[in-house]
């Protein structure tokens, strides 16, 4: 009797280890799946404010690039103009052995008023969202060109499919500011922009014959986030690679269709 009662007290001491034992268990996975689920909410949270910011980060950008292009304009371009009819009439008024300077000077002030009208044009995403992706980058490659800051290259493959229009915005700044760093830093002579709409994604090449840089101690600069923010906006992928001596390479890969996030 005793030994039977023995064995039953074993066996309630099991059951009660082993029902112990799995409460912690379900206790734990139970934690777990919260912990992870609070986890992955925090990390969406954080990942949509970092979107807004950046969002709203670009927003302001883009008034800012319009209200400098309107002064650049209505303001600088007018004086510009007033001062291109004033040396008309100094011209009128002067000997003759001057007017062939006058006409220079004439002449320099009217390329100087063409140059502002096109950079306010690069400026204002009025005008980007009017000519879309393609004329604007043929627009600032022509500027490039025209100025002799180097040579500037631009090929389009395959057939063209449309994009959205503030997207389209997003991607020609990327490529203003790959850009606006190859013409400060990179002492390039060619420049080559590369277009390829495949069936699924636009892929965005751009490569300069430049000094190059060492990505190991610059991938951090502000240029440099920039892009990849404003990458990230868009879902794109995007890479930045460079060698001293062997210039730098952009590939940007643009999405088609992405649900909106």
């Amino acid at each position: 009797m005793l030994e039977k009662e023995a064995i039953l007290l074993i066996v309630y001491f099991v059951a009660i280890i082993f029902f112990l034992v799995s409460f912690v268990v379900i206790f734990f996975i139970a934690f777990q799946r919260r912990k992870n689920k609070f986890l992955m909410e925090r990390f969406e949270a954080e990942k949509k404010f970092e979107k807004e910011l950046a969002s709203s980060q670009l927003e302001i950008q883009e008034q800012t690039f319009k209200n400098i292009a309107w002064e650049l304009h209505d303001n600088v371009g007018q004086l510009l103009s007033v001062a291109n009819i004033q040396l008309n009439m100094l011209k009128n008024s002067t000997p003759n052995d001057y007017h062939e300077q006058i006409d220079e000077t004439k002449g320099v002030v009217a390329d100087t008023v063409h140059e502002i009208r096109t950079l306010s044009k690069i400026l204002n995403n009025d005008v980007i969202l009017k000519n879309g992706l393609i004329r604007s980058l043929e627009v600032e490659l022509e500027r490039f060109n025209r100025l002799n800051f180097l040579n500037a290259t631009f090929e389009r493959t395959g057939t063209e499919v449309p994009i959205k229009s503030a997207d389209e915005i997003i991607i020609f700044r990327i490529l203003q500011e790959f850009f606006s760093n190859v013409i400060k830093h990179a002492k390039a002579n060619n420049l080559f922009v590369n277009l390829n709409y495949q069936k699924d994604a636009l892929e965005i090449n751009l490569r300069d014959d430049g000094v190059g840089f060492d990505c190991g101690k610059n991938n951090e600069n502000s240029g440099m986030q920039t892009m990849k923010s404003r990458a990230e906006l868009l879902q794109a992928n995007f890479s930045l690679t460079s060698e001293i001596g062997e210039g730098t390479n952009l590939n940007l890969i643009y999405p088609y269709n992405l649900d909106d996030t």
